[in-house]
């Protein structure tokens, strides 16, 4: 009797969860192993009803508005369901290790005729027919294999999906708050902007001032108007933006939790080699060109598999009825089939399959370097949006001063209509900066953790350092 050993199945199969069963009976190639853990929102408190989006009227934290994008875009189900046909198609290949089994059946009547002489005998046939390939110069385990390597590649893409959704849904996060307090920022400005148009018309009546300070104050004052126009609708595209990423349509109300304003405390002075050698551990998407030349690699033992002999094992028990009279007979044999000639197809797949590894061994290593500047310019990013975001502090405190002051001299009759628009003009300019370089410096922070596939919930703890000094932030629908 042959016993025939039976590869284990890849452990990776087992990296995504079936949110259905894989019915027919067959066996689901994502349950026979579970050491590997199951994806899981951002978010680490308990939630009654997992990726069900709270109501309308709940103010989300950047925690809520990251695990409704996981569980609700659709480029996250995407890569998942391409996971999913992978995981079958695994299934498949490991089919090649067991035996096939077919049943025929047949019903029929038989005639005949000679010198006269007619018959007409029922006829019943039945047979059983087993089939079992017993070697083929490994290429089961090479399909095998291959199949197992895209299996990883997807999900290791699947991986970096989730990582860039997490990423959109962050950025548009804070692009929210941003706008809407370059929102505020701008209505400051309008008002400060108005007050100063008040000043020179009542100078002008007085007629201490020139009909020129009073244009050039309204001219500065509907600058300000527009100014704030504009604010107020990139607000409401960043909305939209957001209400995209967390998979809900453009026009749905999103409401933000407003968040703390505080100074960063971190450093990020490390070892760029360093970094670079955790990014290249860690990236999902090199990982996945790993897999695919491992794949390449199993692919080219695959072809030459198929220039090889194979040897079956074969049994055929059958059974015939004719006219009341029976008969059992059966059949038990090895069949080898040797490939002599197939026209060269055979060396042109294996030379095709070798141009394919060589692509895939190409792709990885430009892979590899795009990684490495990918930290370095993260890296460098942050460093520069953390010196920017300290500077603007100092920008903005100067600004708020100089402007205060040349309010009060121009109302006291000893400054000029110039030097307070210029006040007015770069304490906004400094409010904007102040704005952008909080928004860049939790950017870059994101940038340099997706850089190096290191996306997670510590990124969600850090509230955004924004100070504009013009009142707390709230959001509208």
């Amino acid at each position: 009797m042959l016993n025939i050993s039976l590869p284990r199945f890849p452990v990776t199969l087992a990296c995504l969860m079936l949110l259905s069963g894989a019915g027919h009976g067959a066996p689901d190639p994502f349950k026979m192993d579970r050491r590997v853990p199951v994806p899981r929102p951002v978010s680490q408190e308990p939630m009654a009803a997992p990726c069900q989006p709270p109501s309308a009227d709940t103010l989300l934290t950047l925690t809520q508005v990251v695990d409704e994008a996981l569980c609700h875009n659709p480029r996250t189900r995407e890569a998942w369901a391409n996971a999913r046909a992978q995981a079958s198609l695994a299934g498949v290949a490991q089919a090649a290790y067991l035996p096939s089994l077919n049943a025929s059946l047949g019903i029929g009547r038989r005639y005949s005729e000679m010198e006269g002489n007619n018959q007409n005998a029922e006829q019943n046939t039945a047979s059983l027919t087993l089939s079992y390939l017993l070697y083929d110069f490994g290429g089961r385990a090479a399909n095998l294999e291959n199949s197992r390597q895209l299996l990883e590649a997807l999900l290791a893409t699947q991986d970096a999906t989730r990582q860039n959704v997490f990423l959109s849904a962050l950025q548009a996060f804070y692009q929210v708050h941003a706008t809407e307090a370059a929102v505020q920022a701008a209505r400051e400005s309008e008002q400060a902007a108005q007050e100063s148009f008040k000043a020179a018309e009542a100078r002008y009546l007085a007629g201490a001032a020139t009909p020129a300070d009073k244009l050039q104050a309204q001219t500065a004052y509907s600058q300000a108007m527009l100014n704030r126009i504009k604010a107020e609708g990139n607000f409401k595209n960043a909305q939209g933006v957001l209400a995209n990423v967390m998979g809900r349509d453009a026009y749905t109300p999103v409401r933000l939790m407003p968040i703390e304003a505080r100074f960063p405390e971190q450093r990020f002075e490390q070892n760029l080699e360093t970094l670079v050698a955790m990014a290249k551990a860690r990236r999902p998407d090199l990982l996945a060109a790993e897999a695919r030349y491992k794949a390449a690699q199993a692919s080219i033992a695959a072809v030459r598999a198929e220039g090889m002999p194979a040897l079956s094992l074969g049994i055929t028990p059958s059974y015939q009825s004719l006219d009341g009279v029976s008969s059992q007979t059966g059949s038990l044999g090895l069949t080898l089939n040797i490939p002599l000639f197939t026209g060269f197809a055979n060396s042109y797949q294996i030379r095709a399959a070798e141009a394919r590894l060589e692509a895939s061994a190409a792709q990885r290593e430009q892979l590899a370097q795009q990684v490495a500047l990918d930290v370095w310019q993260a890296y460098q990013n942050l460093i520069t949006a953390t010196h920017a975001l300290r500077t603007t502090a100092d920008l903005l405190a100067s600004a708020l001063a100089s402007e205060q002051v040349a309010l009060g001299r121009y109302k006291a009759g000893v400054g000029n209509i110039l030097d307070l628009l210029n006040a007015q003009s770069a304490l906004a300019n400094a409010r904007l900066q102040r704005i952008q370089s909080a928004f860049d410096w939790h950017i870059a922070r994101a940038s340099l953790a997706q850089a190096m596939g290191q996306m997670d919930k510590r990124l969600l703890d850090t509230p955004l350092p924004v100070d504009t000094n013009a009142g707390p932030a709230r959001n509208t629908p």
